[in-house]
């Protein structure tokens, strides 16, 4: 066997399995693509491990036992799936049996441990899952006979790299095939090589979401150099797959979300099964190891950046805790109490722990009083939900209970928007001015300062508390809790215990970076200046576009609104598919109050009120000349303080004025851009920012347009947290120029491959998803790359791909400054973007990009709907506006149903745009791959057929809710605009597959 083979690196994690991990052998042949598991072994399995309830069920069946049992697990595998059939086994004719044995929280049951070791772990080389025997898969990992995990290698020294791997899952790996069902069998998908590993736990086509499962390296993404030798990735073989470990994961960490729908009276679930990322699974099975070590009395500060999945990591380390032992099997702590202001987190940890225990009454939520609170505390439930405003109580209670002892785990995360619970509240008093008013609101107190006064009033009072253990979670803390609440390290310096960087979850893809395109209003001006004096920007009097705010200097708040509602206008409300929606950070309740009168003032004069409407959000009352007694929120709003983050959701409103609220645990992916009129510094920086961090379908970058703050005091901020920086440096305008034509200068794209590119990107009536077009993307694409292949030299090539690079970042930046579309720049922008995703990699690792097909999905339906390209017609066969000139014409009856956008518009006063229309065609095209429903189409009538259609209409419907929440909603709750929609796709879809 060559040492440089794939081979050698699947016999390698193979040894490993067997010598250290506890695994066996399997023998892949035994695996059967009918029952979607290994029969043999599962056989061999619960005969072994419970004989008498074999015995008692061959007496029933005689030679029928082992088909009429595997037949039974068969059925209880497609309807609960393969997690609950393994926790909590199936039953056939009365008899009970388990599918698999968890390791027992403590050593005082011996004959739990005997059954435990009856496991039987796995692995298989070259699994052919199909009933034809073409393919196969690298590694499958089952469990007592049921497959519960695959694995696709890639060995680099052969060309390839574990990007080829997860094409291969989207690409090969159907998820008819039971192997690779959703559920039923295998729980998660892992894509190796020897520097990075990626998971999914549901195979779904290009849609397929992958999460990275790698340590990270320097607090960004990937893994470390291994220190004895290894390869990188070794530790998911040697940790994580080995018995005790994968195990463990079954038992107390994989678990199924589900999401209630219900429509037209019918309830329909939307599923998503969970497995912890390594950053998850690390910090709670070393805080668990640290306790049981140290037992009660210490404290512990998790530091997991936004996109780190806390509620998860919060659910599991309360199950942890719950159930530790010492050495001596006794319970490290009599109660775990998690302390949150996130109903979410209530009812996901109560969903959660139920999955593990499948009993009630182990999670106890305190909705009522004091008295109840105490009640739990006392008789001592294993673990207790309550809110923030309890925390003093709880603190008192414990005390009084010396001999107790307690995890208190506190989300900072939480959902009290105003601060009132963290702050004590203060009368609102009449000022004079906006700079008084701006100084008397500079007050920091945060929900963190309440817990650790509380903490430290009780240590000045009774000493430390040696019966409470504080787990703190939090994104930014600050000194004061580092310093309560770290590690201290070699040097006496306090450092979190368990950290997962905001660098780290940036790179991963799970937050956006705020500083990518962070503009002070100095740089703004500067910019939109030299974009008005630009001769080459100037043409089609594009100076007017600018000529309304360049000239303004932000000395007063009327001047500030002109400038915040044109440049949304222009630019920031045509991000995300025309859904982006943005932040006014203010001084000062009075300073909001103002701005939301003089944004009112504007929109009328300009006659904005269809296009934006606008919210303000303050704590109580603020006096001003106007109102002599006061004026709140819902008094200017019209809507109560509880209300106001879902109207905020609503499409139609898309400003949001604050002043000290909603600038910490306030999630909207929808949020785009920030205004920043307030002085920030520090966390309070940091967490203010990172308001516009959430990810959404769609959401490409942010951005803040900040007229008070300096650039070097952002950075400052952000450098604890952050780790690197990219705040853009002052830029000049003509550098686009400059290496545009630099980049011309290679000769390896050229302008009629772009032009033709554009034809097909830009026209709103092509199908990404169909291959019929998809195919010209790539075949206007592949010239270039054939181009990029023949450079001899290596430092040409990493010029150009470094000077592409550039050149994208640079334009998808200063097109939030201009406010105008330069056509050249949008067709090359776009074709740019694709083509440096498919030059060759140099270094195998290189810019590794998950879900490119869906991301340009997203992409480009907001380039449809700024409308950015006007495609004129011409002796190329270019595209104008939606028309279909140089495209086949459909047939008559599909033309009308193509004008489904018009059809509803027209009829219900609706603003959908021909862009929606894609939203259509997924459904549509995912429709149409449905077998069931194809023999459902050719064996009935229209009127039969229908009954069939409606329920998976509505299944595909709710799976892609997330991306046009808008026209989701608009079908659920107008029950005739639903109905049209249901019966032109239904009978769209019929005529076709009747063809």
């Amino acid at each position: 066997m060559s040492i440089t083979t794939e081979n050698t690196f699947e016999t390698a994690i193979v040894e490993s399995l067997l010598e250290q991990g506890g695994y066996t052998l399997g023998n892949p042949s035994d695996y059967s693509s009918e029952l979607g598991y290994f029969r043999k072994d599962i056989l061999h399995f619960l005969i072994n491990s419970q004989p008498k309830k074999w015995e008692k069920l061959t007496a029933i069946h005689e030679k029928e036992v082992e088909n009429r049992v595997l037949q039974r697990l068969y059925k209880e595998l497609d309807l609960r799936g393969a997690l609950d059939v393994l926790r909590n086994g199936f039953t056939d004719y009365g008899v009970r049996f388990q599918m698999a044995y968890f390791k027992p929280a403590s050593g005082l049951n011996p004959d739990a441990l005997a059954l435990y070791e009856k496991n039987e772990l796995k692995i298989h080389r070259q699994v052919y899952f199909s009933k034809q025997n073409t393919n196969s898969v690298d590694l499958v990992i089952a469990l007592n006979g049921i497959p519960v995990a695959t694995l696709e290698l890639k060995n680099q020294f052969t060309g390839q790299n574990v990007t080829n791997a997860l094409k291969q899952y989207s690409t090969t790996r159907d998820n008819r095939e039971l192997l690779f069902a959703f559920k039923k069998r295998t729980l998660v998908h892992f894509a190796v090589d020897q520097d990075e590993v990626f998971m999914t736990t549901k195979l779904d086509g290009i849609k397929t979401f992958w999460l990275p499962f790698n340590k990270g390296c320097n607090k960004g993404k990937g893994n470390p150099t291994n220190e004895e030798g290894n390869y990188k990735t070794a530790y998911l073989w040697e940790n994580i797959l080995t018995r005790d470990s994968w195990l463990e994961i079954i038992q107390s960490f994989v678990h199924l979300q589900t999401e209630e729908i219900e429509i037209e009276g019918r309830v329909f679930k939307k599923e998503k099964l969970i497995f912890p990322r390594f950053h998850q699974l690390d910090a709670v099975r070393k805080i668990g190891a640290d306790a049981r070590h140290n037992g009660a009395g210490k404290n512990y500060l998790i530091q997991h950046s936004a996109g780190s999945g806390k509620s998860n990591s919060i659910a599991w380390l309360a199950y942890r805790l719950s159930s530790l032992h010492n050495t001596s099997d006794e319970r490290i702590f009599d109660s775990v109490i998690v302390v949150t202001d996130r109903k979410v987190l209530d009812q996901q940890l109560q969903n959660t722990i139920y999955q593990f225990e499948h009993k009630n009454g182990v999670v106890q939520k305190i909705d009522k009083d004091s008295s109840q609170l105490a009640s739990a505390i006392g008789y001592g439930t294993n673990i207790i939900i309550t809110t923030l405003q309890k925390f003093p109580f709880i603190i008192d209670k414990v005390k009084e209970l010396p001999d107790r002892k307690y995890a208190v785990i506190i989300d900072e995360a939480h959902s009290s928007q105003g601060g009132e619970a963290s702050k004590k509240l203060k009368e609102v008093l009449a000022l004079k001015s906006l700079e008084e008013s701006e100084q008397d609101e500079q007050d920091d107190f945060t929900t963190e300062d309440l817990i650790r006064e509380e903490i430290e009033k009780s240590a000045e009072a009774r000493g430390k508390q040696t019966n409470i253990s504080f787990f703190a979670f939090t994104a930014t803390p600050k000194y004061k809790t580092l310093q309560v609440f770290g590690d201290k390290d070699e040097e006496g310096k306090p450092q979190p215990f368990h950290l997962y960087a905001m660098r780290q979850a940036i790179e991963e893809g799970f937050i956006l970076d705020v500083l990518k395109n962070y503009t002070t209003y100095e740089l703004y001006f500067k910019l939109t200046k030299a974009i008005e004096d630009d001769p080459k920007l100037n043409r089609k009097k594009a100076a007017q576009a600018i000529g309304k705010y360049v000239s303004l200097h932000p000395y007063n708040l009327a001047q500030k609104t002109e400038i915040i509602i044109e440049h949304f206008r222009q630019i920031v409300s045509k991000r995300i598919g025309g859904k982006a929606k943005a932040m006014v950070v203010c001084g000062s309740r009075l300073h909001a109050k103002r701005y939301f009168e003089e944004f009112d003032n504007y929109i009328k004069e300009k006659g904005y009120e269809n296009e934006i409407k606008v919210l303000v959000a303050f704590s109580g009352k603020v006096t001003d000349n106007n109102y002599p007694t006061g004026v709140s929120e819902p008094e200017l709003t019209g809507y109560g303080e509880k209300q106001l983050p879902d109207v905020f959701d609503q499409d139609e409103y898309k400003i949001l004025i604050v002043a000290d609220k909603y600038q910490t645990g306030f999630d909207q992916p929808l949020l785009h851009t920030m205004y920043v009129d307030k002085k920030l510094s520090g966390v309070k920086a940091v967490q203010t920012l990172s308001r516009l961090n959430r990810t959404c379908p769609g959401k490409e970058d942010t951005f803040v347009l900040d007229f008070v703050n300096d650039r070097q005091t952002i950075l400052d901020s952000f450098q604890p947290y952050y780790e690197v920086t990219t705040v853009t440096e002052e830029t000049d305008i003509n550098h686009l120029y400059d290496l545009k034509n630099r980049l011309d200068q290679f000769k390896i794209y050229w302008e009629q491959e772009i032009e033709l590119f554009a034809n097909v990107y830009f026209n709103p009536t092509t199908k990404l998803n169909n291959a019929r077009e998809q195919k010209y993307l790539y075949s206007f694409t592949d010239p270039a790359v054939e181009r990029f292949k023949e450079i001899n030299e290596e430092e040409k090539k990493d010029e150009f791909k470094k000077g592409i690079r550039s050149w994208t970042n640079l334009y998808a930046f200063l097109s939030q400054i201009m406010p105008f579309i330069d056509q050249e720049f949008e067709k090359f922008y776009a074709y740019a973007k694709l083509l440096q995703i498919r030059l060759p990699k140099k270094d195998l690792n290189e810019n590794i990009e998950l879900g490119d097909e869906i991301a340009l999905e997203y992409y480009r339906l907001q380039k449809i709907k700024e409308g950015a390209i006007d495609l004129v017609k011409g002796e190329t066969g270019e595209l104008s506006g939606i028309t279909e000139a140089g495209l086949k014409r459909a047939k008559e009856e599909e033309a009308l149903l193509s004008e489904i956008i018009t059809i509803l518009n027209d009829r219900f006063g609706t603003e959908f745009e021909e862009a929606d229309k894609l939203f259509f065609d997924q459904i549509e095209a995912e429709l149409m791959q449905d077998e069931t429903l194809q023999v459902q189409a050719k064996v009935n009538k229209m009127d039969t057929f229908k009954y069939a259609f409606e329920e998976s209409f509505v299944s595909k419907l709710i799976e892609r809710m997330d991306q046009n929440q808008e026209i989701f909603e608009k079908i659920l709750e107008d029950k005739s605009f639903g109905d049209l929609v249901k019966e032109m796709m239904m009978k769209k879809v019929y005529s076709k597959m009747n063809e």
